[in-house]
C-alpha cells in the first residue's frame, strides 16, 4: 500500500475563482436545501467508483455495510456526510476541490450571473460546482478523505471566501470521505434530522446506496434505497407497483393501468408510469403541466420537466436516465435532443398502451375520468391528432354506453356522408335540444358533446376517416327549403319587427318537427352554447344576435298567424316565442316578470 506523507500545504483558488463563490452562494440563496443533494450525489458516485474499481482490484473492494451517514452536532453547529467511497489523496483534494470548474469557470461565472433567478439553481453543477453549494448553508468546510488502498488521509478546509484552502495530514479509521459543514447561523434549521430526512426523501429517496441519518445517537434509515423502476417486471408484485404509486402520486386508489419499460438504443431510460384509478380532486384546474418525475441515475432532478405533453399530465410516474448530467439547467430541459426523445417515446408508449385496453370493459369508466383531458391532445397535437381522436368515447342519440368515431362510422346510414355533433354543457339537455329533430327525422346518429374543451376541437380536426364533422345547427343542407307562404311571411315580418336587434333574423324553419322555434347562432359567430362559455370565463364575446328559426307547423306558430290575421296584438307572445327558445338553449328568459305574465295570459286564453 502507498502512504501519504505530504506535508501542509496553503494555496489560493483559480483565478475568477472569488467571484464565482460569491455567485454561487448568494444567487442560490433561494433554493439552499440543494446543498444536500449535491453532497449526497457525490458521495453516491464515490461509492460506485469504488465498487467499479475493485472489480479489477480486490484491495478496494467496499466493506460489508457501505453506506453514506449523516450526523448532525447541535453543539458544534456542524453537518457531517460520510461515506465509504474511493475517497481522495492530496493531490485530488487539491485538484477536485481546489479548482472550480477548471474546464470553464469563466463560462459558469457568465452564465450564473446572466442567469434569471428561477434559472440559478439549475446551473449549479453544469461546470463541475455541486460541491460549492454547500457554502450556501456553511461559514466553513472541512472534507477529510483517505484513498481507498492507502493508510493515509488528509484534510481539505477552506472558508470559501475567495481566500483559497489548506491540506494538511489527517486521520481517518477506513478509506471513504468525511464533509464537515460548519453551519451559518441562518442555517441551523439543517441540523434537525427530521428536516434532513424530508430533504433526502425528497431529493435522493431512490439512490441505490443506503442513506442513514443519526437521531437520537441511533442512524435511521433516511431513503427508500430501491429503485423500483430499475428492477425487472418479473421481481415485481402487484402490491409493490400499487404501494408505490400511492407513495409518488399521494394517492389512495389503484392504478388503472402500469406501464413499465427499459428502453435502449440512441437513448436509454428507465420509466414507470402509472394511469389512476381516478381522477383526484383538484381545488382549481389551472396546473396543465405533467408531473411525472426526471431522475439522473436514480437522484431526483425535477417533477418540472414536462416529460408528458398536458394532454396526458393526469399519467404519474418516474423516468430515470443516465445519459444527462445530475444537473440539467432550465434551457437544457427545453432542448436538450435527449429529452426530446424520452418524452417521444414516453407518448409513443402511452397511447399504445390506450389503445391495447380500449377494448376492456374498464375503458368506459377511465374516459369518464380522463376522456375530457384526453381531447385536449386533438386541439393540441397536430402528430398524434387521427390517432388520440380514435381513442375518445362519446355519448350520442342511438348509444350512452361510449360510442367512439370508427363505431359511429360503422352505424351509418346509406347516403350519410359526415359525422354530426352537438355542443353543450349538459348531456340531458343536449339530447333534448330542438336541434336534433329534423336530424333524427333522417335517422342519423348525433355524437353529444357536453365537456368544455368539445366546443374547440371538432373543428381543429375537421374529419375522421375522410367524413366531415358537422355541428347540427350547420347542417343546413339536409333540410329541404319550401316555398313560405303569404300568411308567414307576415308573421315572420311582424316578429322580427317586435323583437328588434335582439334577433339577427327571423325565418322559418325546415329543420324542427315537435318545437316552436328554436335559436341559432348568427353568420360566422359561434354556438350558442360556446359563447355562454366565454362569456363565464369572462372573455369579450364579438357574435351578432341570434337567429330565431320558427316552426310554421306547429300548433303555437299557428295560432300566432289567427292572432296576427285578426290584428290582434302580436307582441307578448312574440316575446313569449323568444323567451321559450332561450329556456331551451338554457338562457333565461329576457324579461322574466313578463314572460311569467304572458305564459299565463296566454294559458287561459
Amino acid at each position: 500500500m502507498a502512504t501519504e506523507t505530504e506535508a501542509a500545504i496553503e494555496r489560493p483558488f483559480d483565478a475568477e475563482v472569488g467571484r464565482l463563490l460569491d455567485l454561487v452562494v448568494h444567487s442560490l440563496y433561494s433554493d439552499r436545501e440543494i446543498f444536500l443533494r449535491e453532497l449526497v450525489a457525490n458521495a453516491a458516485d464515490a461509492i460506485d467508483r469504488r465498487r467499479f474499481l475493485a472489480l479489477s482490484d480486490e484491495a478496494l473492494a467496499l466493506p460489508a455495510e457501505a453506506a453514506i451517514r449523516i450526523r448532525a452536532d447541535h453543539g458544534a453547529r456542524t453537518i457531517t456526510i460520510a461515506d465509504d467511497g474511493i475517497g481522495m489523496t492530496a493531490e485530488d483534494l487539491a485538484s477536485h476541490l481546489g479548482t472550480i470548474a477548471r474546464s470553464g469557470t469563466r463560462a459558469f461565472t457568465d452564465a450564473l450571473a446572466e442567469a434569471r433567478p428561477e434559472d440559478r439553481p439549475t446551473l449549479i453543477g453544469q461546470f463541475g460546482v455541486g460541491f460549492y453549494s454547500a457554502f450556501m448553508v456553511a461559514e466553513k468546510v472541512e472534507v477529510i478523505s483517505r484513498r481507498a488502498g492507502t493508510t493515509g488521509a488528509n484534510a481539505w478546509v477552506s472558508d470559501g471566501r475567495g481566500g483559497g484552502y489548506r491540506i494538511t495530514h489527517a486521520e481517518r479509521e477506513a478509506a471513504g470521505t468525511d464533509v464537515i459543514l460548519h453551519l451559518k447561523a441562518d442555517a441551523t434549521e439543517y441540523l434537525d434530522g427530521h428536516r434532513l430526512e424530508t430533504i433526502i426523501r425528497k431529493w435522493a429517496d431512490h439512490v441505490a446506496v443506503p442513506i442513514s441519518i443519526e437521531r437520537d445517537g441511533k442512524l435511521v434509515k433516511a431513503n427508500e434505497g430501491a429503485a423500483l423502476w430499475r428492477r425487472p417486471k418479473s421481481e415485481i408484485k402487484e402490491e409493490e407497483y400499487a404501494d408505490f404509486y400511492r407513495h409518488l402520486g399521494h394517492l389512495f386508489d389503484s392504478p388503472w393501468a402500469t406501464i413499465h419499460w427499459r428502453a435502449e438504443g440512441t437513448v436509454d431510460f428507465a420509466a414507470l408510469l402509472f394511469i389512476p384509478g381516478h381522477n383526484p380532486f383538484q381545488a382549481t384546474e389551472t396546473d396543465r403541466d405533467s408531473h411525472v418525475r426526471l431522475h439522473v441515475r436514480r437522484m431526483f432532478i425535477t417533477d418540472s420537466a414536462k416529460m408528458l405533453p398536458s394532454w396526458l399530465r393526469f399519467v404519474e410516474g418516474v423516468v430515470d436516465t443516465e445519459d444527462l448530467p445530475l444537473n440539467v439547467s432550465r434551457e437544457m430541459l427545453q432542448s436538450t435532443p435527449v429529452l426530446g426523445r424520452i418524452r417521444k417515446a414516453l407518448v409513443n408508449r402511452v397511447l399504445a398502451e390506450l389503445k391495447s385496453r380500449s377494448k376492456d370493459e374498464t375503458y368506459k369508466e377511465f374516459c369518464a375520468q380522463f376522456g375530457a383531458v384526453l381531447k385536449e391532445g386533438i386541439y393540441d397535437d397536430v402528430d398524434h391528432r387521427n390517432e388520440i381522436a380514435s381513442l375518445v368515447r362519446f355519448s350520442s342519440t342511438a348509444s350512452d354506453a361510449g360510442t367512439s368515431f370508427d363505431d359511429y362510422i360503422e352505424r351509418m346510414k346509406p347516403g350519410q356522408d359526415a359525422i354530426y355533433y352537438l355542443t353543450g354543457e349538459d348531456p340531458a339537455q343536449l339530447a333534448a335540444s330542438p336541434l336534433l329533430e329534423g336530424v333524427r327525422a333522417h335517422g342519423f346518429e348525433v355524437l353529444l358533446l357536453a365537456d368544455s374543451i368539445d366546443f374547440f376541437w371538432p373543428e381543429r380536426l375537421g374529419e375522421y376517416r375522410e367524413k366531415k364533422l358537422v355541428h347540427v345547427a350547420q347542417a343546413s343542407d339536409l333540410f329541404e327549403a319550401k316555398p313560405v307562404p303569404a300568411d308567414m311571411e307576415q308573421l315572420i315580418k311582424s316578429v322580427k319587427e317586435i323583437l328588434g336587434d335582439t334577433v339577427s333574423d327571423v325565418r322559418v324553419s325546415f329543420r324542427l318537427t315537435d318545437s316552436p322555434a328554436v335559436l341559432t347562432p348568427g353568420s360566422n359567430a359561434p354556438d350558442l352554447a360556446m359563447q355562454r362559455l366565454m362569456r363565464r370565463a369572462g372573455r369579450q364575446v364579438f357574435a351578432s344576435a341570434p337567429v330565431l328559426e320558427i316552426n310554421p307547423g306547429h300548433a303555437l306558430v299557428e295560432r300566432m298567424v289567427k292572432r296576427g290575421e285578426s290584428g290582434q296584438s302580436l307582441d307578448d307572445v312574440a316575446r313569449l316565442l323568444f323567451d321559450l327558445a332561450r329556456i331551451q338553449e338554457g338562457e333565461p328568459p329576457v324579461d322574466t316578470a313578463r314572460f311569467v305574465r304572458s305564459l299565463a295570459a296566454y294559458l287561459v286564453v
